[in-house]
């Protein structure tokens, strides 16, 4: 199926942005990558440059809830999902040459201290993330107020664990990291799916 040209101007800027960040990435550039005309840009995106990245970071934060959705679903036992996701960035970001990180951080750093659209769907694709998260640990009996606290913190190391894999070149920070993800997750398990003290059980607190 023929693409169209708005979708080859998200692409490539997603690409892009996920590469140089937001500074670095020039609309020329967009619209070279994505083999369209200035022209075709703007008339697809009024708003210049933001409003293109805006539609790359909503597309790309897209692309990697599907890439964690399908290592969540991988595996029944919720530590072995979170340690399939962490195995899963590594082999990926190794086959990019380390240059394909998360897909939101550049250009979230770079526009803090905003009121920006760009803030705002970056800040919306973190919290998808940790919702599927969320929503793993849910099913699997995780009380509720455990299962999101969990999520929070299984997406923030891997984020920081791909970053670092990134700057030393090594899948070893996401591999460290999902085994000691796994841990505190199956603690969490043996003491009674994060219930507080004395419940009966977790069918309780859902």
């Amino acid at each position: 199926m023929q693409t169209s040209t708005r979708d080859r101007i998200v692409v490539a800027a997603a690409r892009l942005l996920q590469r140089q960040g937001y500074v670095g990435t020039g609309i020329k550039q967009i619209a070279q990558e994505a083999q369209a005309t200035l022209g075709s840009v703007y008339h697809f995106f009024p708003g210049g440059k933001e409003a293109v990245a805006v539609a790359a970071i909503r597309h790309s934060g897209e692309e990697f809830a599907t890439l964690l959705r399908q290592a969540l679903d991988s595996e029944d036992d919720p530590a072995e999902a979170v340690t399939s996701c962490a195995r899963r960035l590594a082999g990926d970001l190794r086959e990019s040459g380390w240059t394909d990180g998360c897909p939101v951080t550049a250009a979230a750093l770079e526009t803090l201290g905003t009121d920006s659209e760009i803030q705002q769907v970056c800040a919306d694709a973190l919290r998808g993330w940790e919702r599927l998260v969320s929503d793993k640990l849910l099913r699997c009996g995780f009380s509720p107020q455990t299962a999101r606290e969990l999520a929070t913190t299984v997406i923030g190391a891997l984020e920081g664990a791909e970053v670092t894999a990134q700057v030393t070149r090594s899948e070893e920070p996401l591999l460290t990291v999902g085994r000691q993800l796994a841990r505190l997750v199956r603690s969490y398990e043996a003491r009674g799916l994060g219930l507080p003290a004395g419940s009966p059980g977790p069918e309780t607190d859902r």
